[in-house]
C-alpha cells in the first residue's frame, strides 16, 4: 500500500510545481526538457535498460509517435494547471482512462460487461460537469483539460500496445521514449534560444529536477505497487485514479484556493463512481 500512497503522492505533486511555477520567472519548454534530463538519468540508474538488445524490429511505428506525444501533451498539462487549475486536470488526467476503454471496445473488438457500460455511462457526464465553469474572459480554456484527457488516453493505449511486445522489456522501451521525448524538447527549446532569445536559467533546471523526479517516482512505485498486489491489478487501478482526483482536489482547493462549484463537486462524486464501476468491472469479466 506504501507504494501506491507514494505513487498518488507523485502524480500530484507534479501538478502542484506546474501551479506553483506561475510565481516565478520560468520556461515552461525548458522545464519540460529538464524534467526528461533527470527522468532518464534515473531510468537508467533504477532499470539499467540495455539499449544492445534494440534492433530496427522493435516497435518503431509506436516508439515515434510516442515521443511527440508525451512532451507535446506534458505542455498541455502545464497550461492546463495554470489555467483552470490541478482539480480540473487531474480529474481530466484520470479520465483519460475512457480512450483506451473505447479503443477497446471499437477497434480491439473487446466484449463489454454491464459494470464497464455503467462506469462509462456514468464517466461522461462526469466529465462534463468537472469541466463545467462559469465564463470568463479566457472562455475556451476547457480545451486545455479536454487535450490533456485525449492525449493521455492516446499515449495509454500505445504504451499498452508496447506492453504487449515481449521482445523487448517494458523499462527498455519506456527508456528509449524518454530520450525520444528529450530530443523533441531539445528542438522545442533550441527554436526559443535561437529565434525567441529566450535565455537558459538555472530556474528552470530546478524546476525540471523536481518535476523529472516526481514524474518517474509516480512510474517507478506505480510499478511497484503493481507487483505488490499482483494478483488484484484492478485495486491498484481504482486506488490510483481516485487517490490522485481526491488529492489533487484537496491540493488545489486548500492550498491553491481553487473556486469549485456544486456541479463540479457533483462531476467528481460521479467520476470516483465510474472508476469504482470499471474496477468491479475488471474483478467480473
Amino acid at each position: 500500500m506504501l507504494y501506491l500512497v507514494l505513487s498518488i503522492i507523485c502524480s500530484v505533486s507534479v501538478g502542484i510545481i506546474f501551479k506553483t511555477i506561475r510565481n516565478h520567472d520560468t520556461c515552461i519548454t525548458q522545464i519540460v526538457l529538464f524534467n526528461y534530463v533527470f527522468a532518464i538519468i534515473l531510468c537508467y540508474l533504477f532499470f539499467s535498460p540495455d539499449i544492445n538488445v534494440v534492433t530496427s524490429t522493435a516497435p518503431w511505428g509506436i516508439y515515434i509517435p510516442l515521443m511527440l506525444l508525451l512532451p507535446t501533451i506534458f505542455l498541455f498539462l502545464a497550461s492546463s494547471v495554470r489555467h483552470v487549475g490541478i482539480v480540473r486536470t487531474d480529474a481530466a488526467q484520470r479520465l483519460s482512462l475512457f480512450i483506451p476503454i473505447l479503443a477497446a471496445w471499437f477497434i480491439f473488438k473487446e466484449q463489454f460487461n454491464t459494470l464497464k457500460l455503467a462506469g462509462l455511462a456514468v464517466g461522461f457526464p462526469a466529465l462534463m460537469l468537472i469541466l463545467s465553469k462559469k465564463k470568463d474572459k479566457a472562455g475556451n480554456n476547457w480545451l486545455y483539460p479536454a487535450i490533456v484527457l485525449v492525449g493521455f488516453g492516446v499515449i495509454d493505449v500505445l504504451f499498452k500496445q508496447i506492453a504487449l511486445y515481449k521482445a523487448l522489456p517494458y523499462t527498455t522501451s519506456l527508456f528509449l521514449v524518454f530520450c525520444g521525448a528529450l530530443a523533441v524538447m531539445v528542438v522545442f527549446v533550441l527554436y526559443e534560444v535561437i529565434f525567441l532569445r529566450i535565455k537558459l536559467n538555472i530556474i528552470n533546471l530546478a524546476f525540471g529536477a523536481l518535476v523529472g523526479i516526481f514524474n518517474f517516482g509516480n512510474i517507478l512505485f506505480y510499478m511497484k505497487a503493481h507487483k505488490a498486489f499482483a494478483d488484484n491489478p484492478s485495486t491498484v487501478f481504482a486506488a490510483m485514479n481516485m487517490g490522485v482526483i481526491v488529492l489533487g482536489s484537496i491540493a488545489g482547493i486548500l492550498i491553491f484556493k481553487e473556486k469549485v462549484s456544486k456541479i463540479n463537486y457533483l462531476g467528481l462524486i460521479l467520476a470516483l463512481g465510474a472508476i469504482v464501476l470499471i474496477a468491479l468491472s475488471q474483478l467480473y469479466k
